[in-house]
């Protein structure tokens, strides 16, 4: 094991094609490029727009059971199998999110994919990128700055500063800064009062770069966005405050997708990342709806597991992107199943054990029960360590059989392509079956109420959903508002089905608390908090970036 090479050393060892040359296999020429370099760009409006009328491929959603810290490499099975499509001779493109720096820094070391399954260049998709991000936390801190300058130049709309609801944000995990004063310091420097920082991919604006379809709906989305409230409690809007078109200026060209290549060299747009647990974790609908008129077959993922990313993929972004999923491929480890049998992360390495795998299997057997309630066919994907055994293995498969659903051991990681293909064989003969697509609620006669229930009892399998008095409280005035029809955003711990992390497996007849509501009004939804999750995380005891270093050469260290 020694000599095992890592993520960094495989992507550095690798040639990349000219990024004009991966843009020619999909019928893109120079001129449709924004060129970042030699192996990235953006694709850009004109020839995005031209794209419309094409037909759209097949799309192919890749999720997971609830993530353990044993690692279910999600991101790695999503490029291993669109690399094994495109081995397949299917045209084949990948969609992904991009990398929040936070989690590249704190505990996750990266997002690219990993060993033979990787997006590239990895170095520059886990750090700035093309600058999307950038972008995203300057028109997010550009509104927060304007808004403290109305207080001080008078206060026109009234603005109640005890109820200004918009944080500023960064791409850094930050516990200092989550509850903060601003305006101290006497009267030219601002109106003193309590505010706070989001990470960037909270931000509304993450959400709403990842669901507008043009610079149009972008600008009328940012137009909607509610910052706080006047002295009457009316909501206030960046409409109110003749912000829009500068926000948008500042995105416009963050909103055009990014495409860069896989190790195998499949076409791949890398675009947004707001995250699952607090948001909807899903790339962008004009990166997805761009892939899909160039390809095929379209893999892309949604983060953590299907109670969140996928719940959310198909009931938030399938009716603004207007597809649905032909296949859902859920990810699981034998690692992580034994996990969510009872077994310690300590443990795993030196314990073999069937009945462990039997136990965590509810936990896979819940997840693919809530994909198939929406009428999607299923492929279980076992992505293979090299400590599983034939008799763990043949648990889930003998499970999976019983369920009706085809179960591929998978090894992308170790073999690329090659180690992909009995998966992506059941994918393409999974795409085959009609579908029935039916979304979990109807927005516009549903009250946000039954959307939550319908989420908590049908997808968490709980029993019974509380609202504390603020929670109750918001709900009459979005009523009043007129916000009641918006779908809903759960923002809850991704370890578990219910809104604690420690019961795995499939936790029975657990009650989910709403604390409060966020509304986020240009993204078009409202965000139910539960639990103690937080928007912004803070950093480990030992993050990943004490590993990481650049060498006199600029070699990139340590990202994994």
């Amino acid at each position: 094991m020694g000599n095992v090479k890592t993520d960094i050393q495989i992507a550095q060892e690798n040639d990349m094609l000219p990024i004009i040359d991966i843009a020619n296999q999909i019928g893109l020429k120079q001129a449709d490029l924004n060129l970042y370099g030699n192996y990235k760009a953006k694709i850009n409006w004109d020839a995005v727009d031209k794209l419309r009328d094409n037909k759209s491929g097949k799309l192919v959603l890749v999720t997971a059971i609830s993530p353990t810290p044993a690692g279910e490499g999600k991101s790695t099975v999503t490029v291993g199998l669109g690399d094994a499509l495109t081995k397949a001779g299917q045209r084949t493109m990948i969609a992904l999110r991009e990398p929040s720096m936070g989690p590249t820094m704190g505990m996750k070391g990266g997002a690219a994919g990993g060993g033979y399954a990787q997006v590239q260049p990895m170095e520059e998709i886990n750090l700035h990128f093309t600058g999307d991000f950038h972008a995203i936390t300057s028109a997010n801190n550009a509104l927060a700055a304007f808004i403290d300058n109305h207080l001080q130049q008078g206060n026109e709309l009234d603005i109640d500063e005890r109820r200004i609801t918009w944080k500023r944000v960064m791409d850094i995990n930050d516990r200092a800064l989550r509850n903060i004063i601003v305006g101290l310091g006497g009267p030219t420097n601002g109106v003193p009062r309590e505010d706070g920082f989001d990470i960037t991919v909270a931000s509304e604006i993450m959400a709403i770069l990842c669901l507008a379809t043009s610079i149009a709906d972008l600008k009328e989305r940012i137009g909607n966005i509610v910052f706080g409230y006047d002295r009457q409690r009316r909501p206030l809007t960046v409409r109110d405050l003749k912000m829009e078109g500068a926000l948008t200026l500042i995105l416009k060209d963050a909103l055009e997708p990014n495409l860069v290549q896989t190790l195998y060299h499949t076409p791949a747009l890398v675009h947004g990342g707001p995250f699952a647990n607090i948001a909807h974790g899903c790339n962008s609908v004009i990166a997805t709806q761009t892939a899909l008129k160039l390809a095929d077959y379209v893999v892309t993922e949604a983060g953590f597991g299907a109670d969140l990313g996928a719940e959310k993929f198909l009931d938030i972004k399938v009716p603004v992107l207007g597809k649905t999923p032909d296949v859902i491929v859920i990810v699981a480890t034998i690692r992580s199943l034994k996990m969510h049998g009872g077994i310690k992360v300590a443990d795993l390495k030196n314990t073999t054990d069937p009945s462990a795998v039997k136990r965590g299997f509810s936990n896979l057997k819940k997840h693919i029960e809530n994909m198939q309630r929406y009428h999607v066919p299923v492929v279980v994907a076992i992505n293979a360590f090299t400590q599983d055994t034939k008799e763990e293995v043949a648990v889930v498969e003998a499970e999976c059989e019983r369920l009706g659903v085809s179960c591929q051991v998978t090894d992308v990681w170790g073999q690329g392509p090659e180690g992909g293909l009995k998966l992506a064989e059941a994918v393409v003969k999974a795409s085959e079956n009609k579908q029935d697509y039916t979304p979990l609620y109807e927005c516009s006669n549903t009250i946000i109420e039954e959307k939550i229930s319908r989420i908590v009892k049908e997808i968490y399998g709980g029993e019974e959903v509380l609202y504390t008095p603020k929670a109750r409280q918001q709900l009459k005035q979005f009523t009043k508002n007129g916000w009641d029809k918006l779908p809903v955003c759960m923002a809850k711990t991704q370890y578990s089905l219910s809104d604690d992390p420690k019961k795995l497996g499939r936790p029975q007849g657990f009650t989910i608390t709403i604390r409060e509501f966020v509304p986020k009004i240009g993204a078009g939804f409202i965000v139910a908090m539960t639990g103690d999750i937080l928007t912004m995380p803070g950093l480990p005891k030992q993050p990943a970036a004490l590993n990481m270093d650049v060498l006199e050469d600029g070699t990139v260290t340590g990202l994994f």
